[in-house]
């Protein structure tokens, strides 16, 4: 791979990926490779404002520029909305970027790369194709300096590696590095009264595709095995129907607590100190999974290659389409991750 032209000091960056939860963790590990090629780079990051505080926990993005389209369609007429637009525009064009990066390859992300400026000689790089069943729009390609081609079968943290590596001027050699830090609740070291002091499991069971849905049986078989470990059991959700699932398994598991409502960044928390979470495919299990906490990921009706976590061997990805994991596959998953841990104290 060519020497990238730019100088590796005060190298000025900046990332377009803005959403969903998904997306934007899978973008975390760019913002690592970057900063280990260019210790001194200044990394913006533009993100919808519902992700705000996710890009936050990673301390190597400097500036993060708040975009909100999906609240700015309800209201494109209104004074304040135009007002927000403005201030949106303005932010985005203070700097002088050396790279942008769009690592999504959307219309709207490949406007605002458009949008943003770049010094003499700067670079605006993205994606050249998507992969199978990504949404990825080729007009993107139109506000690039560079596009990067990609495997149809590419996994969704390399795609966005492969760009800014493309961009830096380095190869992609190591294993994905998310470094985000533990969230801050706002309550010093004292731990949310839903969490439990003793460690624990999450089930997360929820998602809003009811064919990645594991059936509520398997849940109920594989809490016997958590049980043989004395972990609680906490079973998070995100809306009513989610509710109602979680608690049906809580009456069936004895071990199980239904908790209260979370905001993202409890969320957050309560997967990064589980000590254990299996999951079926959602954008909360694959955030345990850039912890590396013991992770058991559950694929019943999405590609496995897409998002499995395969970055740590605290990790482990069972189903594929179509093909839902049996419960003992999942619970031997269990027992293999939770010995191991035991045995390293």
């Amino acid at each position: 791979m060519q020497q990238c032209p730019i100088s590796p000091f005060r190298v000025k960056i900046l990332l377009v990926r803005v959403s969903s939860m998904g997306d934007v963790l899978h973008n975390m590990p760019v913002v690592d490779d970057l900063l280990r090629h260019f210790p001194e780079a200044e990394i913006d990051w533009v993100v919808e404002e519902a992700y705000v505080n996710m890009v936050k926990l990673h301390r190597g993005v400097r500036r993060i520029i708040p975009f909100a389209l999906r609240r700015w369609r309800k209201s494109l007429l209104s004074r304040p909305t135009r007002q927000e637009i403005k201030n949106f525009f303005t932010s985005l064009r203070r700097e002088q970027y050396d790279l942008v990066l769009d690592t999504q390859g959307l219309l709207k992300t490949g406007a605002i790369m458009g949008l943003a400026r770049t010094v003499n000689g700067g670079k605006k790089v993205g994606l050249a194709n998507g992969t199978e069943g990504s949404g990825y729009e080729a007009a993107s390609r139109i506000f690039h300096t560079e596009s990067v081609a990609v495997d149809r079968h590419t996994h969704a943290v390399l795609r966005g590696r492969l760009v800014a590596a493309h961009a830096g001027g380095y190869a992609v050699d190591t294993p994905a590095s998310f470094g985000m830090h533990a969230p801050d609740l706002g309550s010093g070291s004292v731990a949310p009264a839903w969490m439990p002091a003793q460690d624990y499991a999450v089930f997360y069971h929820g998602t809003a595709r009811s064919s990645k849905k594991w059936a509520q049986d398997n849940w109920v078989e594989a809490a016997k095995t958590v049980a043989e470990y004395r972990l609680p059991i906490l079973l998070p959700w995100g809306n009513a129907a989610e509710q109602r699932e979680a608690e049906q398994l809580a009456a069936r598991i004895p071990s199980a607590t239904v908790l209260p409502q979370l905001s993202m960044l409890e969320a957050v928390a309560l997967s990064q100190r589980a000590a254990l979470v299996v999951g079926v495919d959602t954008g909360l299990t694959h955030i345990a999974a850039a912890y590396e906490r013991p992770t058991v990921e559950i694929y019943c009706d999405s590609p496995r290659w897409k998002t499995e976590g395969n970055w740590s061997r605290k990790i482990i990805n069972l189903g594929d389409v179509g093909r839902p994991p049996t419960v003992q596959e999942v619970q031997q998953a269990v027992r293999s991750l939770l010995t191991k841990q035991a045995d390293t104290g």
